[in-house]
């Protein structure tokens, strides 16, 4: 069995994401262009690193990862921000508390909605990982729970020379304890690499 992993962008005062987030602006007060030039301005020197987060077996996303924030019931037509070809390639399991049908999208994507809680969708993520690796892709709390929880091996930071100063931020309430294994840098991020030291 693989391990659990985890990748996020963070602004240089630890924020994933702004305040008042909404379908047109799913990061908020905050442009995915700026906290992402790593990624979209520089993707040939980073290309490993951008690899790397999508090559998983199974992934687990809390609810406004894959729709915008509000009311937890579902718009039907709504199947999450990255078109009919989402970048995963493989199951992706949603915490929710309101049940859906799963969604198949191109590319092998299936979205599948979990009610039961975070222990639940782990264990289904591990199992439809097989010897793969399991990813926890966010967002913000989702992934400060399982890193708390001691269910993430190993997480990856991709840290942006930009300050937010408000919204959702990955240290408040952390209590995980993180050993660093690794650091680059690059144009416009450096990234940073923790192994998550087991309760």
């Amino acid at each position: 069995m693989g391990h659990v992993g985890a990748h996020m962008m963070l602004s240089l005062d630890g924020f994933g994401s702004g305040l008042n987030q909404t379908r047109e602006r799913p990061f908020g007060s905050v442009d995915p262009r700026d906290l992402g030039r790593w990624m979209f301005e520089d993707a040939e020197n980073n290309k490993d690193v951008i690899a790397a987060v999508t090559d998983y077996g199974a992934y687990i996303m809390g609810r406004n990862m894959f729709a915008s924030p509000g009311p937890d019931v579902w718009e039907r037509d709504w199947t999450g921000w990255w078109g009919p070809n989402p970048p995963y390639h493989a199951p992706v399991f949603v915490l929710t508390h309101h049940a859906r049908s799963p969604i198949a999208m191109e590319g092998g994507t299936t979205f599948y909605f979990v009610t039961e809680g975070p222990d639940v969708a782990l264990a289904r993520a591990k199992q439809a990982a097989g010897e793969r690796n399991v990813a926890v892709a966010g967002g913000v709390s989702t992934t400060r729970n399982y890193l708390n929880s001691g269910a993430i091996d190993v997480l990856h930071l991709q840290i942006a020379p930009m300050i937010v100063g408000a919204g959702e931020r990955l240290w408040d309430g952390l209590t995980a304890r993180l050993e660093p294994i690794g650091a680059r840098h690059t144009r416009f991020a450096t990234g940073l690499d923790y192994r998550v030291v087991k309760p």
